[in-house]
């Protein structure tokens, strides 16, 4: 992988208390500055608070960003605006220095770097963290990598979906344990490329098909259900909201993987799927994360 020296950029960052507050002041900043200008993000944090984060090629103007923040979300919130340069740095070669292979189950995450370290008795599934989201570092991938390798431990699942695929890792690991196909979906067409990249990188570029689609909306969800097994590492609300589509996908007494999930926010995910024929077998907490494993109880 090439390494890039990132230019220095200037840093705006703040918190507020909800995601509708979150929503509204990244809608605000988003619709003052041109694209190029800004990019601006928003994240939900363990304590259910929002962090807003934004970076600016040039200098931004302190009074406006505070004001616009104030607008938005009150001029408490805005006091708390916090700006900062972030230094010219090669960021890829940084974060693989900080990256070290995780175990999960059978399973182990790396970089290339670490290649040659995967014991003999390991799974190894390479992802370079430059890539995309999904390196296995985080909560919610370990935790679903950590209930594949319980699943696979008694049960062998034929076909297989990994839903909101990003790096692909899910897929990768499930074709690489199961030697069958697997079907990785993604809203994003630059992950999709991403999982295909690695899936082949990873020598299972023969198992693993990369689709771009939203949902269950294209038709290959049909021709590879029902499915078995689906691996979903997404967002609390779209689980929520696929929790229907994703019910008539199923084959009787599949096995479903859900994380993307904080803690506080596993009831609400459960009680969706319970109403839909899906009752929980196990959960994982893991960094203030959950990870649920939900049998489907629907015969027909």
């Amino acid at each position: 992988m090439t390494s890039v020296l990132t230019p220095a950029t200037h840093r705006v960052n703040f918190a507020v208390g909800n995601e509708h507050s979150a929503k509204r002041v990244v809608d605000v900043l988003t619709e003052t500055f041109f694209e190029g200008q800004a990019a601006i993000a928003a994240f939900e944090r363990p304590d259910g608070r929002w962090d807003v984060t934004a970076h600016f090629a040039e200098t931004p103007d302190q009074a406006l960003v505070r004001e616009l923040v104030a607008d938005a979300a009150g001029a408490e919130i805005a006091q708390t605006i916090a700006f900062d340069t972030v230094e010219a740095k090669d960021w890829v070669k940084a974060s693989l220095e900080d990256l070290v292979p995780v175990p999960a189950g059978r399973f182990i995450v790396h970089g290339q770097h670490d290649r040659l370290r995967v014991p003999l008795n390991k799974i190894g599934i390479e992802i370079e963290a430059a890539l995309a989201f999904g390196t296995g570092h985080h909560g919610t991938t370990r935790g679903c990598l950590l209930l594949l390798d319980h699943v696979l431990k008694a049960y062998y699942p034929r076909r297989v979906l990994d839903l909101g695929t990003g790096t692909g890792v899910l897929a990768i690991a499930a074709a690489k344990a199961l030697h069958r196909p697997v079907l990785a979906s993604d809203i994003d067409p630059a992950s999709v490329r991403v999982a295909r990249e690695n899936a082949r990188l990873n020598e299972t570029g023969n198992w693993v098909q990369t689709i771009c689609a939203t949902g269950f909306s294209a038709p290959q969800f049909a021709e590879h259900g029902p499915f078995d097994l689906v691996l979903a590492n997404i967002l609390a609300n779209p689980l929520r909201q696929l929790a229907t589509p994703m019910a008539r996908h199923l084959a009787p007494s599949a096995l479903v993987i859900l994380s993307g999930l904080l803690t506080h926010q596993a009831g609400g995910v459960i009680a969706a799927y319970r109403a839909r024929g899906l009752v929980p077998v196990r959960h994982l907490r893991i960094e203030g994360w959950s990870s649920l494993l939900l049998r489907n109880t629907r015969q027909d």
